[in-house]
């Protein structure tokens, strides 16, 4: 209960504000602006299942300091970063115009924000699609990987890891060809997302895989324990976590177009998502289970697919929500089957 403690404080608050707010911008909606911000939450905590996996994963390495500031610092990243500062900011580069504009145009004509939001939806999802299918690729693309879930092909995908850069190819022929359906307006935007995508993984990736030997030969040197790379480790789970949330932050205009509504129910479920991160690496979840991990990395890349097609046909939410929980929970029964078989065996 403890990890969670949090998370229930930020919904009661966020629950207020939502009340107050609703009743401020047109009375009597205030009820309804708490219905709308608990659907939200729960809509982010069931698309980003997957995404707690990873981060636990990264998080384990982390010295205990990072992650604690992965849990504060962090969310306030998450809040106003991604789920309010990213949106505007996306719309004000594409769109042409200020910020400043930008945001008075969210807070006072929510239907002109949302086409506004709507007409950069294809770059923003190229973008998020070739990161996450980086981390995908990236995952099973490795010949040292020696524990496979779906035996036959994550055997085989461990192997094209000889190849050096193969993850960088797959990623950059699925945003030519994402590319290639968009309307002609969206061509070179998409093209320029993906591909900034593809080298915003590869930068963070490798800074922190320098870090690490870095720190792993100090460690040697000094017979320390080693610790992963503090800061650089918390940019790239920011990262990974500000991906996962694009699809959340462009699907709740489904439900509300109030950028403060949607905000304050997309920042519940990210404080949720966190606070199941942290339970996961404390009761080494991730040992326990040895398939989530690969779960998780197969319903990143099913989320990255989608992304790359949503940018010409809509995907509703709850077929991506769905098809990561399947992902999921087939890992988890792998990982009791494979348990009791080892349990047995002994």
């Amino acid at each position: 209960m403890k990890h969670f403690t949090g998370s229930i404080i930020v919904t009661v608050l966020g629950f207020i504000g939502a009340y107050l707010w609703g009743e401020h911008v047109h009375h009597g909606t205030g009820f309804l602006c708490v219905f709308i911000a608990f659907i939200l939450g729960i809509l982010e905590v069931s698309l980003s299942f997957d995404n707690a996996v990873v981060n636990a994963m990264k998080l384990e390495k982390m010295e205990k300091i990072w992650q604690h500031r992965f849990l504060t610092w962090g969310i306030a990243i998450a809040v106003f970063g991604m789920r309010f500062l990213f949106p505007l900011l996306v719309v004000a580069i594409f769109a042409k115009i200020s910020i400043f504009k930008v945001l008075n145009i969210a807070l006072n004509d929510s239907n002109q924000y949302a086409h506004y939001l709507h007409l950069t939806h294809a770059p923003i999802v190229a973008f998020g699609g070739a990161f996450l299918l980086m981390l995908f690729l990236s995952y099973f693309f490795n010949c040292e990987k020696d524990i496979h879930w779906i035996k036959g092909l994550e055997h085989c995908c461990s192997h094209l890891g000889n190849i050096k850069g193969f993850e960088t190819i797959v990623t950059s022929i699925a945003v030519l060809i994402t590319q290639h359906y968009v309307p002609a307006e969206h061509k070179l935007s998409v093209l320029t997302s993906g591909l900034i995508g593809i080298v915003v993984y590869l930068t963070i990736d490798g800074v922190t895989h320098w870090l690490e030997k870095h720190e792993e030969q100090r460690a040697k040197a000094l017979s320390a324990t080693v610790k992963g790379g503090g800061l650089i480790a918390f940019l790239y789970l920011e990262l990974i976590d500000a991906s996962f949330s694009l699809d959340g932050v462009l699907g709740a205009f489904a439900l509300s177009q109030d950028i403060v509504i949607i905000t304050i129910g997309l920042s519940i479920g990210a404080m949720f998502v966190r606070s199941l991160t942290l339970l996961l690496v404390e009761q080494k979840t991730l040992a326990k289970y040895v398939y989530l991990e690969h779960g998780a990395h197969w319903a990143i890349g099913a989320l990255a697919l989608i992304m790359f097609v949503s940018t010409t046909v809509e995907v509703p939410e709850v077929v991506t929500g769905l098809i990561g929980l399947a992902f999921i929970v087939s890992a988890f029964i792998s990982s009791v089957i494979e348990n009791k078989k080892n349990n047995g065996a002994n």
